[in-house]
């Protein structure tokens, strides 16, 4: 049960969070992050005693922020609050198609905000429990994720991918773990959709993948090999920035090929090629086959009227 004294506590934190954000648009976004059930929620975290401090902000998003919490332990942790309120989405039908759980939840509700939210918690279990480098997620309550904070060799959050410069042997490196990752995910019937550097952090021990509530099922949804190879294609255009030699390889292709045939597992070796056939479609056989289908139908039909029915 949330009491008074961390509500105040949890009060006083935000209070101090505005006072720091000087633009008025920060501000406002803290109004809509900061409403009345979040802060219940983050104080029910408080006493429960899985989260202590909400410090500073680590990143805005258009559906989320993201804040740097400590725990009783002293140990930072990453604080995800979802804009239930807020929050809008573009596109979302091609990411929850066959997904069971946005079944009967009407679009563009505080529902729709809710699922998308324990989504992404589902996900970061799933992943991390198949050996993907994504954050722990540690509690979950309605709009709040508590995960693991990423960190850099300093101890402090890691920066994005997108925020740096790398060399030519950096970027192959990277290269090979995300691809790896990619892997991985889609063994464990997960294809990210929406994979940039603008979705990988870079921690003291290399690249870990965020932002997992758009994920999807690999066997559920039809848009799963075009979200796949364009994921892969998205890291290819980044990293052959740096490395060009990386724009030359086709992985999503591979990949998809070696998941179709029942032939992709999780240490697999990789070559970055793939045949794409040559040979020209028989459209002439196709028409063949579409004529014969209306014939079939137009008989089916008159055999309907002469019969009475």
């Amino acid at each position: 049960m949330v009491k008074d004294r961390e509500l105040e506590l949890l009060d006083r934190q935000v209070d101090a969070l505005r006072t720091r954000t000087k633009d008025s648009a920060s501000r406002k976004t803290y109004d809509q992050v900061f409403d009345h059930p979040a802060l219940l929620n983050l104080a029910k975290l408080i006493s429960e005693g899985v989260l202590a401090t909400l410090d500073y902000p680590v990143s805005t998003g258009k559906e989320a922020n993201v804040f740097h919490g400590t725990g009783p332990d002293g140990r930072g942790k990453a604080v995800k609050i979802y804009r239930i309120n807020t929050a809008t989405f573009r596109d979302i039908a091609r990411y929850i198609e066959g997904d069971r759980r946005f079944k009967g939840v009407k679009r563009g509700t505080k529902s729709t905000i809710l699922a998308w939210a324990r989504k992404e918690h589902k996900n970061l279990l799933r992943m991390a429990d198949a050996g993907v480098r994504v954050p722990r997620p540690y509690n979950f309550l309605k709009g709040v994720l508590l995960m693991e904070l990423v960190t850099d060799d300093n101890g402090d959050a890691a920066p994005r991918l997108n925020d740096l410069v790398l060399t030519a042997e950096q970027s192959r490196a990277y290269h090979r773990t995300l691809i790896t990752q990619v892997v991985r995910m889609l063994c464990a019937g997960v294809i990210h959709g929406d994979l940039s550097e603008y979705n990988v952090l870079v921690g003291g021990e290399g690249p870990v993948i965020i932002d997992l509530p758009q994920a999807i099922d690999a066997a559920g949804n039809n848009n799963a090999r075009s979200m796949l190879e364009r994921d892969v294609a998205n890291l290819a255009a980044y990293f052959g920035r740096f490395a060009p030699e990386i724009l030359s390889t086709d992985y999503g292709m591979e990949i998809w090929s070696l998941y179709e045939n029942g032939k992709l597992h999780p240490e697999i070796e990789l070559t970055g090629r793939f045949e794409r056939s040559e040979k020209p479609a028989d459209v002439d056989s196709v028409m063949r086959e579409v004529d014969a289908a209306f014939k079939e139908e137009a008989a089916r039909q008159r055999y309907k009227q002469e019969m009475g029915q």
